[in-house]
């Protein structure tokens, strides 16, 4: 029985719950997980190809640039595909929580392997940082929303706002500090101050685990006996296969990475279609879902053009920043990895001002269509690598250019950005068919993996007499601009398919 006070003889008031901004307090275990998360991901970035492209006697891997960004785009492409598998082991096997923190120890040992001055190590790295991005991305978001129990929280909307802002402080502050230990002091040690970044979060996160929902730990679908053994047999089948081949082909000295990228990039390449492909013959689906899933196949290779672009930031417009870009402005020096905290300070900074234009625009009936925004978005990656043409040509005889084209360039991409990745995300909930509600989301994440794979092709077959020339960035900005204005001339037959869903 509880007690009573002498002097009054009530209970006395519970303790008040302690939170976190107003909200729940796990909200502050999963937005300090993403910042560390982040700042490993994108100062292991800020290196990448930089590293892999410096000769070996700056103590980089002396790859071809062509390659280099090849590699970087197949692996970023990686990441995004990995995370439909990510979000199938926490659904089937572990649940959300344990598969984060799987996914955290993961990524550390990648980052770990990676400052280990060895080539091998270096691409297994890559391989461990892929599959743990896969595993906490998936997942991570899953569990934000986990901490509001009740559908109709208002805070919820506020609590992923603070949670994708953990995301880009993470962004922001990574390329200051592991960019300039990396390229001032040593490779390896950046890429260690990653690993330790990463550290940092899995530990706070292992802590603050009480914090969150008891749904978290949940397996929502687990696998019958069966169901285990038999994918543990696919698998198995399927590990060998890959074990044998490659095996042959490096026993025969024919092992090139050239093997890696192009299997990997016409994967990334087949498994959108037949996603798409099994949804579109799903007869379950509705006449009005499967009209829904036309429009969204325009927004969908939309997006796949977009992040054909866009992602080429840690790569193109790393090797620009570092060959052909000054290294101080108004006096003051810096490395090139720095240029890479300017989109996520451009978020932070445009973010809440595009909010407000939307909703403006909303209360007085103006709104843009969503097919409206993707045009724009593509018209502004267009104009973006239309910039770096000029900066390019600007750039010819050894010449280094202001730091401030790359500016231009990160801002207009960054606008681009805005008008488009939030807006596919809401497009993305809106069309998807019932069946598939909880799916669509790895299926968005997967314009991003056709788009890299795209790109690693590209500079793959073009080699390094194109890739990052002023005809490469010339090509591609007209190929996005061009169809922007296609989707804003069909945003009429779009519209039609999208039926009531806007």
């Amino acid at each position: 029985m509880a007690s009573t006070t002498l002097e009054t003889g009530v209970r006395p008031s519970a303790t008040p719950e302690r939170t976190f901004l107003g909200h729940p307090r796990g909200l502050a275990t999963l937005f300090m997980t993403e910042t560390w998360e982040r700042f490993s991901f994108y100062g292991m970035r800020a290196l990448l190809v930089v590293y892999m492209s410096a000769k070996a006697s700056e103590g980089g891997l002396g790859m071809q640039v062509a390659t280099a960004t090849a590699v970087y785009s197949v692996y970023n492409a990686m990441v995004y595909l990995l995370a439909l598998p990510g979000g199938w082991i926490a659904d089937r096997l572990l649940g959300a929580r344990r598969t984060v923190a799987l996914g955290g120890a993961v990524i550390m040992a990648g980052h770990f392997l990676l400052a280990v001055p060895a080539r091998a190590s270096f691409f297994a790295g890559l391989v461990l940082i892929a599959v743990g991005s896969g595993l906490l991305k998936a997942n991570i978001s899953t569990m934000v929303g986990q901490l509001y129990e009740k559908g109709d929280d208002a805070r919820r909307d506020g609590g992923f706002t603070i949670f994708y802002m953990g995301i880009n402080l993470g962004a922001f502050l990574a390329p200051l500090v592991i960019g300039t230990v990396g390229q001032k002091v040593n490779w390896h040690l950046g890429f260690a101050l990653a690993g330790i970044g990463m550290a940092l979060g899995l530990i706070q996160y292992l802590l603050g685990t009480r914090h969150l929902s008891p749904r978290s730990d949940e397996v929502s679908a687990p696998l019958t006996p069966d169901e285990r053994r038999a994918v543990l047999r696919k698998g198995a089948l399927w590990l060998a296969a890959a074990a044998l081949f490659y095996g042959v082909v490096a026993g025969t000295g024919h092992f090139t990475v050239s093997w890696a990228i192009w299997p990997l990039s016409l994967a990334g390449l087949a498994v959108p279609v037949l996603v798409f492909t099994r949804i579109r013959r799903d007869r379950d689906l509705t006449g009005a879902e499967r009209s829904r899933m036309g429009g969204y196949v325009w927004f969908f290779v939309a997006a796949a053009v977009f992040w054909m672009i866009y992602d080429q930031s840690g790569s193109t417009l790393s090797v620009f920043a570092e060959r052909n870009t000054a290294g101080s402005l108004f006096g003051f020096s810096f490395p090139s990895s720095w240029f890479q905290s300017l989109n996520p300070l451009y978020i932070m900074a445009l973010a809440p001002v595009f909010a407000w234009l939307w909703n403006a625009a909303a209360r007085r009936g103006r709104n843009p269509s969503t097919t409206a925004k993707f045009a724009f978005g593509l018209l502004m990656i267009g104009a973006s690598f239309l910039v770096m043409m000029l900066a390019m040509a600007a750039a010819t005889g050894g010449t280094k250019v202001t730091p401030l084209w790359l500016a231009v360039v990160y801002l207009i991409q960054t606008t681009g950005e805005l008008t488009l990745s939030p807006v596919g995300l809401s497009v993305t909930t809106k069309l998807a068919p019932a069946k598939y509600a909880s799916q669509m989301m790895g299926v968005w994440f997967l314009a991003v993996t056709a788009g890299d794979c795209v790109a690693a092709l590209a500079q793959l077959l073009l080699g390094d007499d194109v890739v990052g020339s002023t005809w490469y960035f010339a090509a591609q900005g007209l190929l996005a601009v061009a169809a922007g204005v296609g989707l804003f001339a069909a945003r009429g037959r779009v519209g039609r398919l999208m039926g009531e869903a806007r």
